[in-house]
C-alpha cells in the first residue's frame, strides 16, 4: 500500500496543532491509507514540543523546525527532503481547508496527474469565510503582477495551501525550489509547468480564519522582490526533464 506524506508547515501553532495533526491521522485511518504527518514548525510558543509529545507514542508523526522563523517555504522544502511518501503534500496547519479534500485529490493523483492543486477560484470551490475586502483586493493585484511577470495564466489560484505531487515529483521539485517565504507557491507552479509536469486544479472548501501572519508592508515588499527573481533563477530550464512515473 502507498504512503502519503502530509507536510503542516506551522508558525506559532501550538493551540492548532495537536487537533490539526490529529484530524489528518484520523482521515487517513478511516480511509485505510498509510500516512506521515511532518510538522515544520517555527517559533517559540511551544509547536514543536507538543508535536514531539505526540510523535512519542506514534512512528508516524515527525517535527522539525527552529525558534527562528525561516519562512514556509523553507521549511516545506526541508521537510520534502526527508519525506518517504509515494504521494507528498502539504496542508496549512490552521486547517483553512479539510484534510478531507484530500477524497477529490487521490482519483487524479492515481490516473497520472504529477501536481494536484486546490483552488479556491473554480466553479465548485466553496469559501465559507472569506477574506477581508482589503486582502481580496490585494490578492487581484498581486494575481495580475504575479501573471505579467511569471505566466501561469492557467492558474488563477496559485496560493491556496493545499497542494500534493507525486512523491519523486515533490523531490525533483522541492530540490530544485529556493524561495523561503509566501511565493515558494509560484515558484514551485513555475518549476513545474516549465519542466512539463501534468498540473491539475480541483476545487475546494475554504475558509479565512482571519489570522494572517503576512505584513502588508514588508511582508508584500518581499513577495514583490520573490516573484521578480523567479524567472531570472530558472532562465536555464529549457533542458530539464520530468521524472518518469514509477
Amino acid at each position: 500500500m502507498k504512503l502519503t506524506t502530509v507536510v503542516l508547515p506551522a508558525y506559532n501553532e501550538a493551540k492548532r496543532i495537536r487537533s490539526t495533526v490529529s484530524e489528518v491521522l484520523a482521515y487517513f485511518d478511516r480511509r485505510q491509507l498509510r500516512c506521515e504527518v511532518i510538522v515544520a514548525a517555527d517559533g517559540d510558543d511551544g509547536t514543536r514540543e507538543a508535536v514531539r509529545e505526540m510523535s512519542s507514542s506514534r512512528a508516524d508523526i515527525r517535527v522539525m523546525g527552529s525558534e527562528r522563523r525561516c519562512g514556509k517555504g523553507h521549511g516545506i522544502r526541508e521537510a520534502v527532503a526527508v519525506a518517504v511518501g509515494d504521494v507528498i503534500g502539504f496542508v496549512d496547519a490552521d486547517d483553512k481547508t479539510p484534510i478531507s479534500e484530500f477524497d477529490k485529490f487521490d482519483p487524479r493523483l492515481r490516473d497520472g496527474c504529477d501536481v494536484v492543486i486546490g483552488s479556491r477560484a473554480m466553479p465548485g470551490s466553496l469559501i465559507e469565510q472569506a477574506q477581508p475586502l482589503y486582502r481580496r483586493c490585494g490578492s487581484k493585484g498581486f494575481g495580475v503582477f504575479m501573471h505579467v511577470c511569471v505566466g501561469l495564466n492557467d492558474i488563477p489560484d496559485t496560493q491556496c495551501g493545499f497542494k500534493f505531487f507525486r512523491g519523486d515529483v515533490a523531490r525533483d521539485l522541492f530540490r530544485r525550489q529556493h524561495i523561503d517565504g509566501y511565493m515558494f507557491d509560484v515558484e514551485v507552479l513555475y518549476l513545474a509547468q516549465q519542466i512539463g509536469y501534468r498540473i491539475a486544479q480541483v476545487p475546494v472548501r475554504w475558509r479565512d480564519d482571519a489570522d494572517s501572519r503576512l505584513d502588508l508592508v514588508s511582508g508584500n515588499l518581499r513577495n514583490l522582490r520573490d516573484i521578480l527573481s523567479i524567472r531570472w533563477r530558472h532562465r536555464s530550464l529549457a533542458g530539464a526533464r520530468p521524472v518518469e512515473a514509477r
